[in-house]
């Protein structure tokens, strides 16, 4: 049997109009007084139904309804946050913004990244190398304060591709290796939300949420 456009809609729309009826606190109040109407009227005269009974029952759907107005509020305040989310998050399409990561950005014959160190270091080197791991340059930065750092990196002397070139970062405090965090720098593209998370879309292909934001460059 093929149902026609008409009786298809009108079968979708007698669906929702049902799921909307099975939700709708104001809709299961009113089930629960005719069903209660019904009892009373059915009711046992030798044996009539206790008020606390019915003070029990009344109490119960009133429990119910607010659960269920509680639950809509609760949605509708989640629908209203993620939007506020997107709009927060297409205020930084554009913006340069850093992650944890050792993908070397290069543009305009430049490269850029980043690092974060736990303590004083008193020398911090950069390797720029390929993707398999082979050198193509070293940067000696010197001695750099705990925190977070930025370096740059001359790519004019480059010829090969530039697309895959990494970095690793070794800092030492005399003859002690501290434990660094190489940080990756990339372009916002897009931004949306997702199970309640801003999801940022990065040039480099990458999608992250928010909170993986460690700087704004």
């Amino acid at each position: 049997m093929i149902l026609s456009a008409t009786n298809a809609s009108s079968a979708t729309d007698s669906s929702s109009t049902k799921a909307s009826a099975a939700t709708d606190p104001s809709a299961a109040q009113d089930r629960f007084l005719k069903l209660l109407v019904a009892q009373l009227n059915n009711q046992d005269p030798m044996n009539p139904l206790d008020n606390a009974q019915m003070t029990s029952q009344i109490a119960q759907i009133n429990t119910v309804t607010g659960i269920q107005q509680l639950n809509q509020t609760m949605q509708s305040m989640s629908e209203q946050f993620n939007s506020l989310q997107v709009m927060q998050g297409t205020t930084l399409i554009g913006r340069n913004v850093m992650i944890e990561g050792s993908s070397l950005a290069v543009a305009a014959k430049a490269g850029k990244g980043g690092f974060e160190l736990p303590s004083a270091a008193t020398n911090v080197k950069i390797e720029v190398t390929t993707a398999g791991g082979q050198v193509v340059d070293t940067i000696d930065l010197g001695a750099k304060a705990a925190g977070r750092h930025t370096f740059d990196w001359d790519a004019s002397k480059y010829t090969g591709a530039t697309d895959a070139l990494q970095f690793r970062v070794t800092a030492v405090n005399g003859a002690t290796k501290l434990d660094s965090t190489a940080l990756s720098l990339s372009k916002v593209t897009a931004a949306g939300a997702e199970d309640g998370q801003l999801k940022l879309t990065l040039a480099n292909g990458k999608t992250i949420n928010y909170s993986q934001i460690k700087a704004l460059v």
